[in-house]
């Protein structure tokens, strides 16, 4: 195997030492190597305050663990945080024996051979969260408070300003709407519930994500017409979607344009099944990714 950089071997020991109180992550548990990576930099609502970093710490961890990708190990990782299936308060004994039981392993070749396989994944995938927000050329504006009315005077430049603000809030808005409505096809999905309501909530999910491309576009067009993220970079932050040809996501996008109802974007497409069916065959043939399986390095033993 190639040697870990000293970057991965940082929040490696990080996580290390976190795990010992485990989760909820607390000001006193929290590594300032965990703090400082981007992702979590980004996600904080104060980002100089290192309990607002800490709290994004630990909402980051929570979704990391519950979108692990091995059905077998996901309970084993959880508890050996300190997430469902274990108890608040479980101490790290505690917490790693429920952790060998849930994985089918004995306690010792879990501590050995398993569990450190198990935070160098965390690790792993906290290093891709932060490379993917390094990679962003743009990050949701940060809201803050406010306690009095904010006005703009009777200025050209102040007006600029304001429209800006404007339809940058209208594109993170339309961004953050079609997030929610692909999060909730994928957790339909992993529920196993009716074809028929997995096609109703991804249509709504079509609905919201070509509404925040159109948005995007707008945005590109009239602010950022020189900059170097395009439209589909940046609509793409909302999440995974099937893939579509050029021709397929500008029909989307046409339907959807101006903010129109959910009920005129079905219309608009009414009779186009070939495009329907592209996009939700393509959530409900998704392929899931490569298991995690710490055997097939260290052999294993039950």
């Amino acid at each position: 195997m190639p040697s870990k950089s000293p970057v991965e071997r940082e929040v490696v020991a990080g996580l290390r030492r976190l795990l010992k109180r485990g989760l909820p992550v607390t000001p006193a548990g929290a590594d300032a190597v965990l703090l400082d990576l981007r992702g979590i930099i980004a996600r904080a609502a104060n980002p100089a305050d290192d309990a607002s970093r800490t709290a994004a710490l630990d909402g980051t961890l929570r979704g990391l663990l519950a979108r692990f990708n091995d059905a077998r190990y996901a309970p084993a990782a959880r508890a050996l945080f300190g997430l469902p299936p274990a108890e608040p308060g479980q101490n790290l004994t505690v917490r790693r024996e429920l952790s060998a039981a849930q994985a089918g392993h004995e306690v010792h070749h879990f501590r050995k051979r398993v569990e450190p396989k198990l935070v160098e994944k965390i690790a792993w995938e906290l290093l891709a969260d932060a490379d993917r927000f390094t990679r962003s050329a743009m990050i949701a504006p940060r809201l803050a408070p406010a306690a009095n009315r904010q006005p703009f005077p009777a200025d050209p430049f102040a007006w600029e300003v304001a429209e800006h603000e404007e339809q940058l809030t209208r594109l993170w808005s339309a961004i953050y709407a079609a997030r929610a409505e692909l999060l909730a096809v994928e957790r339909l999905i992993s529920l196993d519930v009716d074809r028929v309501d997995i096609m109703t909530t991804a249509v709504t999910a079509a609905w919201r994500w070509a509404g925040a491309r159109a948005e995007a576009i707008s945005y590109c067009t009239s602010f950022a017409p020189e900059s170097e993220t395009s439209p589909d970079e940046l609509v793409v932050l909302a999440g995974w979607v099937p893939p579509l040809t050029r021709a397929q996501a500008s029909r989307l996008t046409e339907a959807a344009a101006g903010g129109v109802s959910r009920e005129r974007f079905t219309a608009a497409l009414q009779g186009e099944t070939g495009l329907s069916d592209i996009w939700v065959d393509g959530f409900l043939a998704r392929s899931t990714a490569p298991e995690f399986t710490p055997e097939q390095e260290n052999g294993s033993s039950s």
